[in-house]
This record gives structure tokens, C-alpha cells and sequence, in this order.
């Protein structure tokens, strides 16, 4: 496959009979991940899951594949949150076309918190077999994505801004880096303002951060 919309016909139906298959607490979301990553929902079916869209942007994990922060990039049967609290149980495949790159990416997303909450016999078939929970953000506005990296990063760092160092604050450029956030379209305005430097300041930190990788 060399593109997403050269077959977003089966990739579509295959989107819609999942989330049949499954019903409505199934979320199902194809990706185009040559597209600007504020976009790359093509296609959903129980979007209320997450409360996503179609023109919505991917999560933190597609942009740490992208930023080469992952290997094969696809992700099975782990355990996630929404921004609301409700349990996702998910699985995130990724396509890439003939030269290896990254296309697009197909993800399930099973809301299983009433079954986490019922008896004890159905809880030992909602938990069977599951990974450790990793961390995903589940957004309908890439800016808010943007701002939960910087969260991550922060606290990471373990300093509020103001007490940064130049150490500090390289350490932070340097992983949202590694996540991906300067993949986001104007990622350097906001973290130039967020931590109150110039974009000089800021690529020459990014620039010095690469070298003492």
C-alpha cells in the first residue's frame, strides 16, 4: 500500500465492520499520517468513545512513531484512559507503504469500564492478558495535545519555568523532542513562549541537546 486514500475504500469498510462487529462501545479510527498531524483522522465509527472526529489529530504515540521514537510503532491490547476517565482497552497498527515509511494507522478503541465495574467473573475476561498501561492523549484539538506533551515534559523535569535552569529547560526541548511535539505545526511559538525564550534560544537548545544525545 502506497497511499491511505488509494485504498480508503476497504480501509473505510473495514473501519465500519469492525464497529459493527462490536457495537457501540467499540471506537474504531483510521489515520492518514502523511497528512498535517492536526488532521489525521480520515475515518471513525463511535467517535463518542473518546469524543473524536473526523479532522481530528492523532495521539501522542502516532507522533513518537513519526519522530522515530519507536520501532515497529504498532501497539496490542494495552490499556488507556480518556480525558473523562472511561477504561479503553486498544490496539494501534500502523501501515507503511513499499519503502518503509508510515502511512496511516488503524486503531481500536474498546470502552470497557462497565465491565471493569461488574462482577468478578466478568472481570477476569476484561483483564486477561492485558499490557501495561500507557500513557495516550486522547484530543480533538492538537493544541490541547501540544499543551499535555509540555505537561509531561515539565513534570519530567520536575521544576516549574521559573526556576529552570538553561539545563532545565534544554531537558525539556529535548523531550518534546523525542515525543514528537515539534512535529505539531507552530510548536516552536508556544514552547518559546512558554518558557519565555526566543526562537533562536530555542533552536540553539534543541541544536545542543541533539549533540549531547
Amino acid at each position: 500500500m502506497e497511499r491511505i486514500e488509494a485504498e480508503f475504500e476497504f480501509l473505510s469498510s473495514l473501519v465500519r465492520g469492525i464497529a459493527a462487529q462490536f457495537g457501540e462501545n467499540c471506537e474504531v479510527v483510521l489515520h492518514d499520517l502523511t497528512r498535517p498531524y492536526d488532521s489525521t483522522i480520515v475515518a471513525i465509527e463511535n467517535g463518542h468513545v473518546t469524543g473524536r472526529k473526523v479532522g481530528d489529530p492523532g495521539t501522542n504515540l502516532g507522533l513518537e512513531l513519526l519522530r522515530g521514537q519507536s520501532d515497529s510503532g504498532n501497539k496490542i491490547n494495552y490499556v488507556t484512559q480518556t480525558k473523562d476517565g472511561r477504561i479503553l482497552r486498544s490496539t494501534s497498527l500502523y501501515m507503511r507503504n513499499s519503502e518503509g515509511t508510515v502511512i496511516g494507522s488503524l486503531c481500536i478503541n474498546y470502552d470497557i469500564t462497565d465491565l471493569m465495574m461488574a462482577e468478578k467473573t466478568l472481570q477476569s475476561l476484561t483483564a486477561s492478558g492485558l499490557q501495561p498501561e500507557v500513557r495516550e492523549s486522547f484530543v480533538s484539538n492538537v493544541s490541547d495535545l501540544l499543551d499535555q506533551l509540555i505537561q509531561e515534559a515539565q513534570e519530567q523535569v520536575g521544576r516549574p519555568v521559573a526556576a529552570m535552569t538553561k539545563e532545565d529547560k534544554m531537558r525539556l526541548i529535548q523531550l518534546l523532542d523525542q515525543k514528537g511535539a515539534f512535529l505539531i505545526k507552530k510548536a516552536g511559538e508556544k514552547i518559546c513562549g512558554y518558557l519565555n525564550i526566543s526562537k533562536y534560544t530555542l533552536y540553539s537548545y534543541l541544536e545542543e541537546s541533539k549533540t549531547s544525545e
